[in-house]
């Protein structure tokens, strides 16, 4: 695989995860020492904060709405370093749009490590 197929894979593996609420495979895409911050602000320091927040609120949170994401931009800061610009869009469980909500806007900060490809920052944005 190239590395913008496999950073498109790991997107593609947090939408899998979020959308079927699988708090561990989402915690698993993260360094040890990440840094988060969520679409309404709240910072998390690190892979036991992010999963301890993660293991809050993600079970049941695609009830009624879970997001696709999709990969915009990717840049190489370093080989091993790579900005990665997320389009996040609001759908039902079913997959159907949900047009009266407003997308997100991600950014990754993702570093290649021995196994793969993993994140290192991430700031989520609402767009307004």
């Amino acid at each position: 695989m190239t590395d913008i197929a496999d950073i498109e894979e790991l997107v593609a593996t947090v939408q899998h995860s979020q959308q079927n609420e699988l708090a561990e495979e989402f915690i698993s895409l993260f360094r040890a020492d990440a840094i988060w911050t969520t679409a309404h602000g709240k910072r998390l320091t690190g892979r036991d904060e992010i999963a301890s927040f993660t293991r809050q609120v993600l079970p049941g949170a695609a009830k009624e709405a879970t997001a696709t994401y999709e990969v915009a931009d990717v840049l190489f800061i370093r080989p091993d370093v790579a900005a990665v610009k997320i389009r996040q869009r609001p759908v039902r469980p079913d997959g159907t749009l949900i047009t009266d909500q407003n997308e997100g806007s991600p950014l990754y900060v993702l570093s290649k490590e021995d196994d793969g490809w993993r994140i290192a920052a991430g700031q989520n944005t609402i767009v307004l």
